[in-house]
């Protein structure tokens, strides 16, 4: 009962301090949280087709949703300003938990524990819905220009937070492209992706790079990376848009196979 309490608590914070700054946006937090309420308050067992009636029997070991994945994006938008309209109206239906503008600016729209819709129609792995496991970081850029330093550094000092504090696996720090590869292409070719696996943030191919056994499937290796391989060319392009940054196509050449195979390694 003290968590639900605890839980109740949090909930009603969260919509009082929204109350001032977007009243629109806190109307609808409170009407989700009425219906949440009514589903984890509701203590009157429904009765089954067989005929039983299942007996409700409290239990204090529970928690919120835990994030397993970091996707990261550039917000194809040309100012923080920009974005954080379009992620306060309800028409948009889009949102995430953070923003990171050019100069570094960290705005954190959403509580980590909370559902963002930042990943649309995506697949990793079996995992059809990456926004329930996910937290969402927008990088402002408009997805031609390189990123700047300020923006890096304050996404780097956000990631060792997140990653300590959820136990986010290195592998788990992926980007909207790997899991929406038929439909996104960000962040960019010019996403340090190199540069955050040398400090723990995603995984990047082996500095020497071995040949793939002859019979090294790597269709199937793109699979169980996390790949959906349904749209091939896609897979392939996304794949290289993360791990081969100057030779963004849907070629699966002998340099594509090895680099594949580097990363399937490493899984």
């Amino acid at each position: 009962m003290k968590k639900l309490f605890i839980y109740s608590l949090f909930f009603g914070v969260l919509v009082s301090c929204k109350s001032n700054i977007y009243r629109n946006e806190s109307d609808s937090i409170r009407k989700q949280f009425r219906k949440v309420k009514k589903t984890i308050f509701h203590k009157e067992s429904v009765p089954l087709s067989n005929g039983k009636n299942p007996e409700w029997i409290n239990t204090v070991n529970f928690n919120l949703r835990k994030p397993n994945f970091i996707i990261l994006h550039h917000t194809a938008q040309n100012s923080l300003e920009q974005t954080i309209r379009t992620f306060t109206l309800s028409r948009t239906q889009v949102s995430a938990h953070y923003v990171i503008s050019d100069d570094g600016k960290v705005v954190q729209m959403l509580n980590d524990y909370l559902r963002a819709w930042h990943g649309g129609n995506a697949i990793w792995g079996k995992n059809t819905d990456i926004n329930s496991a996910s937290i969402g970081i927008e990088l402002d850029n408009n997805g031609s220009e390189p990123f700047s330093e300020e923006q890096i550094s304050s996404l780097i000092a956000l990631l060792t937070r997140l990653k300590k504090e959820y136990n986010i696996p290195t592998t788990n720090i992926i980007a909207h492209s790997d899991i929406a590869p038929s439909r996104k292409s960000d962040p960019s070719a010019f996403f340090p992706w190199k540069r955050l696996s040398e400090l723990g943030f995603g995984i990047w191919p082996d500095a020497a790079i071995e040949n793939a056994p002859e019979n090294f499937d790597a269709i199937l290796a793109l699979r169980i990376i996390g790949y959906d391989t349904r749209n091939l060319s896609a897979a392939i392009r996304a794949f290289k848009l993360h791990y081969i940054q100057n030779e963004v196509d849907d070629v699966l050449n002998e340099k594509t196979i090895n680099t594949i195979y580097s990363i399937y390694k490493k899984q």
